[in-house]
């Protein structure tokens, strides 16, 4: 048995992991999730996202988003858009993301996570009242970012 705790947490290679997903980090680890907590695990693909009440023109960056979550415990990796964001759930920044922005690779983040009444909740440190959420709605995952978007995806692999 391979406990979460003892996989090493996974970090964004130097620029990014390119074009190809690496593959699972918790692929080894039998540690069942947390009772209580969402299972958010599984590769999703963006359905539609908007902003303001108005649909994303299909220019927008977030357009073919791919991404794949992974839990054990109340350890969670995503892993997409080049950036591997391995965290434990509890709150502390400590234990977060610890890791560079998706934006150019190279930014420090660190940011606290929890999950709080069914929703995976992401709070950037320095930036008070920022969140990034995410919360399954029936067979989708929905993703907030802050006031920028909120996009509905769909599982295309149940990583299970």
């Amino acid at each position: 048995m391979t406990s979460a705790t003892a996989i090493p947490k996974a970090y964004t290679p130097a620029g990014g992991y390119g074009t190809e997903m690496p593959p699972p980090i918790l692929a080894a680890c039998t540690d069942p999730i947390r009772p209580g907590l969402p299972d958010l695990r599984g590769t999703w693909r963006l359905l539609d996202a908007e902003a303001d009440g108005e649909r994303l023109d299909q220019g927008h960056p977030i357009w073919g988003h791919v991404e794949r979550i992974e839990q054990a415990g109340n350890r969670v990796v995503v892993t997409a858009a080049g950036i591997i964001h391995d965290m434990y759930a509890d709150g502390s920044y400590d234990n977060g993301v610890n890791d560079v922005a998706a934006t150019d690779y190279t930014t420090p983040i660190r940011v606290a996570a929890s999950f709080e009444d069914g929703v995976l909740v992401l709070r950037p440190q320095g930036l008070p009242g920022m969140e990034i959420l995410r919360w399954l709605d029936g067979e989708h995952l929905m993703w907030r970012y802050h006031t920028a978007f909120t996009a509905r995806l769909e599982r295309i692999d149940p990583l299970a």
